[in-house]
C-alpha cells in the first residue's frame, strides 16, 4: 500500500491497515481522521504526536502484541510478521550475549511486569542488552515513559514501511 491508496481507503479499512503499527485505538483514530495526507512525512508527523501521552491501559494493550526481544513472534498476524522482520534484522549473537539477553529480559519482566520493549531497527544485540540493563534501573514512572517513546518509534517506522 502506498500513501495514495491509504488516503483512498474508507475509515474502517484505513484503521485496519494501520492497526499493526500500533494497536491503540485513540492513535489509530487520529492517524485515520487526519487523512488525506499530502506526504508520507505528514502522516509520520501525525503518528509521532497522536494520542500523546498514552494511558497505562493503552500501553498495556500495545505491549500485549510484542514478544520478548530475541524471541520469534508466534502466529500469522500482521503484528507478528512485522515483529519477526524487525528482530530478524538484528542478526545472530554469540551464545553468551543470547544468554545475557534472556536473563536481562527476565530481570526486566520481574521488575516491571511486562516485556522489555525497544525499537530494534538500527540497533545491535549488545546495544539492546545494554539498554535492557540500564532501563531495569528506571523507576516505574520513568520506564513507562520510555516504553511509550519506544512504541511511538516502532509505530512510526512501521507506518513508514507501510506507506512507502
Amino acid at each position: 500500500m502506498n500513501l495514495s491508496a491509504f488516503n483512498a481507503l474508507d475509515p474502517r479499512a484505513a484503521a485496519d491497515a494501520v492497526r499493526p503499527a500500533l494497536d491503540v485505538p485513540r492513535w489509530i483514530d487520529a492517524v485515520v481522521a487526519t487523512r488525506p495526507y499530502a506526504s508520507v512525512a505528514a502522516a509520520l508527523e501525525t503518528a509521532r504526536t497522536a494520542a500523546h501521552p498514552f494511558t497505562d491501559e493503552e500501553l498495556d494493550r500495545a505491549l500485549s502484541h510484542h514478544p520478548m526481544i530475541g524471541e520469534r513472534a508466534a502466529g500469522d498476524s500482521a503484528e507478528a510478521a512485522l515483529s519477526r522482520g524487525e528482530q530478524a534484522s538484528l542478526g545472530s549473537a554469540d551464545a553468551t550475549v543470547e544468554a545475557e539477553l534472556a536473563q536481562a529480559n527476565l530481570d526486566y519482566q520481574q521488575r516491571f511486569g511486562h516485556v522489555f520493549l525497544i525499537r530494534a531497527a538500527g540497533r545491535s544485540l549488545p546495544e539492546i542488552l545494554s539498554e535492557a540493563r540500564r532501563r531495569t534501573t528506571n523507576t516505574p514512572e520513568d520506564e513507562r515513559r520510555e516504553v511509550a517513546e519506544q512504541l511511538r518509534e516502532i509505530a512510526v517506522l512501521r507506518l513508514e514501511g507501510m506507506l512507502s
